[in-house]
């Protein structure tokens, strides 16, 4: 894991640097924006998604209100279905990320090998926050060789939910349990698949 020093980072959207408030653990606020009006389901980005080999996104695997994920329905960056995050259900990782975010950058190259290491019996989501240029966030995911699934959350819907435990912070790790409760929530910057298996072991119970 990389050292949790404070780091500044540009929030594109606003034009703005999000500094660390002190405390222990990467802490990488975000500025609140707002809704946001952006289409990410163009038949230009649908064309850029195929071409980046992105994954659909995930079926509802389970009832709604019976797990920790927030009723909260975000489309399918670069096109496809629209996810009722409430719907999903474990052993799942959760990364929330923005183009933005520096960190981010460098740990998606890692959560893409762990992806293709144990998608199968772990598979992984990004949703991508408050990018409201979303063809440069999906050029972003293409440069770093992501296939797992991602959603957008322009409008930053994921931060109201309180899907973070407490301050709202990037890179955002969650892992889920297969009744959708949360098993771990933190500021994570994974830089290893060791790291991430060795959380999955932990709060999923699973030896990869």
């Amino acid at each position: 894991m990389l050292p949790r020093t404070p780091a500044a980072l540009a929030i594109a959207v606003l034009a703005l640097l999000a500094g660390c408030s002190g405390t222990a653990g990467p802490s990488f606020t975000v500025p609140y924006v707002g809704p946001a009006d952006v289409d990410v389901d163009t038949p230009a980005l649908r064309e850029a998604k195929a071409a980046a080999g992105i994954e659909d996104c995930p079926r509802p695997a389970g009832g709604t209100g019976s797990g920790d994920l927030p009723a909260v329905t975000l489309p399918c960056l670069g096109g496809g279905r629209s996810v009722d995050l409430s719907t999903l259900r474990g052993p799942m990782v959760v990364s929330v990320w923005a183009q933005s975010c520096v960190p981010c950058a460098t740990e998606m190259p890692v959560l893409q090998a762990f992806h293709e290491e144990h998608g199968d019996e772990v598979p992984l989501l990004g949703i991508d926050f408050q990018d409201v240029q979303v063809d440069a966030a999906l050029e972003f995911v293409a440069d770093r060789g992501a296939t797992y699934p991602q959603l957008a959350d322009v409008g930053g819907e994921t931060r109201d939910a309180r899907l973070a435990p407490g301050r709202f912070g990037l890179p955002l790790l969650v892992l889920v349990d297969e009744d959708g409760r949360y098993a771990y929530r933190g500021l994570e910057i994974i830089d290893s698949t060791g790291e991430l298996e060795e959380l999955v072991a932990e709060h999923l119970g699973l030896l990869l």
